[in-house]
């Protein structure tokens, strides 16, 4: 592997914060909301079966789906790293510095002034280009893992209807099962955020739950 692409942070193999709360939580509302077309009142333990495994499904497809696009992104950034670096360390000083400054968010480019400009051209200059394959074993191995979270996070919805045949008793479980992990998500989401009261996101991600599983159930889940 590239030394400069060896470098970067290990983290990145689970998203960073923000993005995995958020696939956690996409892939619990959907999860919810296949569940809650079950019928209770009419619910056979064929119907259970099949809407199961409708959900076990959708999270299975959405990890995949997620798990691809990382690669694709990945593969995407590294290649526009790559041209950015060959067009900057061949092209004028000042074009070299509008290049770095067009590259950067705008929140960063706020606090950057024509210094830091230079310090990062300069830097780049002495940057080796690689030239080997955009992707590496790491980004599978990556990839894999972003698909099981996905998987595994939302796989609580559906186990209660594994664990008992009653299947008014697991709806009301799975139901609870993901508010729980609502409230959770949004507390991180408020942690991450530097929320004085991170407790307090984690209650409105847990009344967003509370009003989608009413919508379900009125829609006659």
């Amino acid at each position: 592997m590239d030394e400069n692409e060896r470098s970067k942070p290990r983290h990145r193999w689970l998203l960073d914060p923000v993005d995995r709360i958020s696939e956690i939580l996409f892939g619990l509302i959907m999860a919810v909301t296949i569940v809650g077309s079950l019928s209770i009142a009419n619910a056979g333990h064929n119907e259970v079966r099949t809407v199961m495994a409708a959900a076990l499904g959708c999270n299975l497809a959405w990890g995949l789906v997620d798990a691809v696009m990382y690669l694709v992104r990945t593969l995407t950034e590294r290649a526009h790293h790559r041209r950015l670096a060959r067009k900057g360390i061949h092209a004028e000083p000042e074009a070299a510095r509008r290049l770095i400054e067009q590259s950067l968010p705008s929140h960063v480019m706020a606090i950057t002034g024509p210094e830091e400009l230079e310090g990062m051209r300069q830097r780049m200059l002495k940057l080796q280009i690689p030239t080997g394959p955009l992707l590496h074993r790491d980004d599978f191995v990556a990839a894999f893992r972003i698909f099981l979270l996905v998987v595994f996070a939302t796989f609580p919805v559906v186990l209660p209807f594994l664990l008992t045949d009653n299947a008014a008793l697991a709806m009301e479980a799975s139901r609870v099962l993901t508010l729980v992990m609502l409230f959770l998500a949004g507390f991180s989401l408020g942690r991450h955020t530097w929320h004085p009261h991170p407790m307090h996101p984690g209650i409105w991600m847990t009344l967003l739950g509370v009003a989608l599983i009413a919508a379900v159930k009125a829609l006659g889940g």
